[in-house]
């Protein structure tokens, strides 16, 4: 159990500024991670589901959209310490299934796909410039998993100069301990945390559509 007192005691978990420009990163969510029988589990089949109506509304609101997949060659040989941990990523090749992008959420011409081999999806690609090309502040954070590839890339986007939003039920994890201690944690030190609902009813979303 947490003992959220300390953590208010010593000045933890203080507000960031949600404001536009906003952007979507929408974090491996393939069909690897959808499946309960290869990486998937738990909430990430609902998390899904609710990240299918924050991509509708983001795309009608004009805001810039990525989209991250862990992708390793053919031969392997970019495998590191990520992939000694858990040696079956490796099976997410560029032409495997299991490491496309869900159908409810296929990225459409316009939106950038990171292709990456360890779990932030800022690590190493050209997230972070093509976000600054388009004015990105805020950051909404939809992806799987929460404790994994989902934190480590809100832990970057914060690193960056970007205001994370994780929407919990946008997020999801094989296991729901590390997901809501993961989600705790994001709270208190790298990002705003709410619901896809409490987040669509704050006046900022609603000021005005993005250029």
């Amino acid at each position: 159990m947490i003992d959220s007192d300390v953590y208010r005691r010593q000045g933890f978990g203080q507000s960031l500024a949600i404001a536009p420009p906003f952007g979507l990163l929408v974090v491996d969510f393939v069909n690897g991670f959808a499946n309960p029988e290869q990486f998937g589990g738990a909430n990430i089949l609902p998390a899904i589901r609710n990240t299918a109506i924050l991509l509708a509304e983001a795309r009608r609101r004009g805001w810039v959209c990525a989209f991250s997949r862990i992708v390793f060659a053919d031969d392997e040989t970019d495998g590191g310490v990520f992939t000694q941990k858990v040696p079956s990523l490796l099976s997410l090749k560029e032409a495997e299934p299991a490491s496309e992008v869900v159908d409810a959420l296929a990225p459409i011409p316009g939106e950038l796909v990171v292709r990456k081999t360890v779990p932030s999806a800022f690590f190493g690609t050209n997230l972070t410039p093509w976000l600054v090309k388009h004015g990105v502040r805020s950051l909404i954070v939809a992806g799987a998993t929460t404790s994994g590839c989902v934190r480590a890339s809100v832990v970057d986007a914060m690193s960056w100069g970007f205001h994370p939003v994780v929407l919990s039920d946008c997020v999801g994890d094989r296991a729901l301990g590390p997901h809501d201690a993961s989600l705790f944690d994001i709270s208190q030190k790298y990002g705003e945390v709410m619901t896809l609902r409490d987040f669509m009813s704050r006046p900022e979303i609603h000021a005005r559509l993005n250029a």
